[in-house]
C-alpha cells in the first residue's frame, strides 16, 4: 500500500511540474499565483510531500485546470499499460 501511495505522490508531482513547465512558469511564479511557499512547491514537485486538498485546489487554479483534471492526469500517467496499449 505504501508503494502505491508513493507512486501516486510521484505521479502527481510529475504532472504538476509538467503543467508548470508547459505554461513557461517558474516555481516562484506558480508559488505566488497559488499562494504557497516556493519550498512547499519544490517539495511537492519532487514528490517529497503530498499537497493537502486546499493546496491541490490552489495549484490547479493557478495552472488553469480543475482539481479533477489534475488528479485524472496523474491517474492516467500512473496507470499500468495493457498489451493492447502497446
Amino acid at each position: 500500500m505504501l508503494d502505491v501511495m508513493l507512486a501516486s505522490t510521484q505521479t502527481l508531482a510529475s504532472v504538476i511540474r509538467q503543467l508548470r513547465l508547459k505554461r513557461g512558469t517558474t516555481q516562484e511564479e506558480l508559488a505566488f499565483d497559488s499562494n504557497v511557499t516556493v519550498s512547499a512547491l519544490s517539495r511537492i514537485e519532487r514528490g517529497l510531500s503530498s499537497p493537502v486538498f486546499t493546496t491541490l485546489v490552489k495549484l490547479a487554479d493557478a495552472l488553469d485546470v480543475t482539481p479533477a483534471e489534475l488528479v485524472a492526469a496523474a491517474e492516467e500517467v500512473g496507470a499500468p499499460r495493457s498489451d493492447k496499449d502497446a
